[in-house]
């Protein structure tokens, strides 16, 4: 079964110092997310972060937090930022995460994949699941996009290793008004790779409300978002920021709950947090295209505190029209 799964071959090895069966959890959570921090080594045009600081949890933090996510009950990990390979403690914190025994998937530009430091640490303890964003099919629309001069080339170089070294990958095409014109381009770049790959057109505000993101976008061609028909956020899923501040989501970051004080308790609060962040209000409130609308309440509330054009959230900017 372990061969067929994940191609690990168990032969002659004993069965208790190789597979981790957790006790079970009362909370109920099956997945999180994590921020290492905030900062990145490119300054994207479309980076819904806002800021980019550097600051967050020194390593005795760090451990203490990944065990209350491991009683949270959570199997799946993402390790996100900023760009988490750049995190000083980044090699520590992928080796306690994979130790726990949970499927990792890590979010990457890709630019540090070819650090013999990452690709040897990656390649002996493989994660579940690396996912590289696309910013574009040429140089020079990468370098519009992330205002940084040969982010192209470390993208391709990360890449490479990585696929080299059949890590499992997928690629996430971010299409903005600076590539829109190479969005086939990037589509042929994946497939000749043969990965599996998404599109993301909708940029979202900062999680500060700023709106400055939002002109990255290629109005003509923002995909439909498939109608919003509730989400698991707070309930088996939470996200963690640099500081142990514990979400319902990336968005949804409203009464965070302090994990460092509260510890794995802290996250029995967590679903009633959810369910009030859902619930419809200001001009959302009787709506009546609530039922088909394709955004979430907690990220509509984002577009309406960055003073966004309706036309980028919401429905009745396309009836009016």
């Amino acid at each position: 079964m372990a061969r067929r799964a994940w191609e690990l071959d168990l032969s002659g090895r004993p069965l208790g110092e190789t597979v981790l069966v957790p006790a079970r959890s009362p909370y109920g959570y099956g997945r999180a997310s994590y921020e290492l921090n905030l900062g990145g080594n490119y300054d994207c045009e479309h980076c819904y972060l806002g800021l980019k600081q550097f600051a967050g949890l020194g390593w005795p933090e760090r451990e203490r937090l990944f065990h209350v996510i491991q009683e949270s009950g959570a199997l799946w990990l993402q390790l996100t930022g900023g760009e988490p390979m750049i995190d000083k403690l980044f090699p520590e914190t992928y080796r306690l995460a994979y130790g726990l025994g949970v499927m990792v998937e890590i979010l990457t530009n890709g630019s540090r994949l070819a650090a013999p430091r990452n690709l040897a640490l990656l390649t002996r303890l493989r994660p579940n699941r690396i996912t590289l964003s696309l910013y574009g099919a040429t140089a020079e629309s990468y370098a519009r996009l992330t205002r940084r001069r040969g982010a192209y080339l470390m993208f391709v170089k990360g890449l490479d290793a990585a696929h080299e070294a059949e890590l499992p990958l997928d690629l996430a095409l971010i299409i903005t008004r600076h590539n829109v014109h190479e969005a086939d381009l990037m589509r042929a770049f994946a497939e000749r790779y043969g990965l599996p790959y998404s599109e993301y057109t909708h940029m979202s505000p900062t999680i500060y409300g700023g709106a400055e993101t939002l002109a990255t976008q290629a109005p003509d061609h923002l995909a439909d978002r498939e109608p919003f028909n509730g989400c698991n956020a707070g309930h088996t899923f939470f996200h963690v920021d640099p500081h142990g501040m514990a979400s319902i989501c990336k968005v949804g970051r409203d009464d965070a709950i302090p994990l460092m004080t509260t510890g794995v308790e802290g996250l029995s609060h967590l679903a009633g947090v959810a369910d009030s962040l859902m619930l419809r209000t200001g001009g959302c409130t009787g709506c009546q295209f609530s039922g088909p609308c394709r955004v979430g309440r907690p990220l509509a509330k984002v577009y309406q505190e960055a003073k966004a054009p309706m036309d980028r959230y919401c429905q009745h900017a396309t009836t009016r029209s």
